[in-house]
């Protein structure tokens, strides 16, 4: 899990893929936010598309690349969740996400895990390296 956690944070941009409204794929960039217990954390407004996409089918991939041709993809199920301490732990872990929306009852301010897969893979010939998240 350490490896997924150090790719995130190393490699700050993510992008999202989620199946759309309109039943067509969309992909948007997000930011990890933090890790606690063993699960990902990530967030969102509850008035943008996304988060309405995601409460409709909460399936989801997620991606990033490193400038050395190393890539992270995610699969997985978001999970929402209202735990105040881990809203707050979320806020505080972003200047951009504080600057946003405050406070952690912030009552647009949405918070959820992403539970499946990480594979981490390289052009070395090396198989890639799976974790459960």
């Amino acid at each position: 899990m350490n490896d997924v956690i150090n790719f995130l944070k190393e490699n700050p941009i993510q992008y999202l893929a989620t199946l759309g409204l309109d039943n067509n794929p969309k992909v948007r960039p997000v930011q990890f936010m933090c890790e606690d217990e063993g699960k990902l954390y990530f967030c969102t407004s509850n008035e943008k598309i996304m988060y309405k996409e995601l409460i409709k089918t909460n399936d989801l991939e997620l991606t990033s690349a490193s400038p050395e041709f190393v890539w992270i993809r995610i699969s997985g199920k978001a999970n929402f969740t209202n735990n105040l301490k881990i809203k707050e732990k979320v806020i505080n872990s972003s200047e951009l996400v504080k600057g946003l929306y405050e406070k952690a009852d912030n009552p647009v301010f949405e918070v959820y895990s992403i539970e499946g897969k990480a594979t981490i893979a390289d052009f070395s010939g090396n198989p890639p390296k799976e974790y459960k998240i």
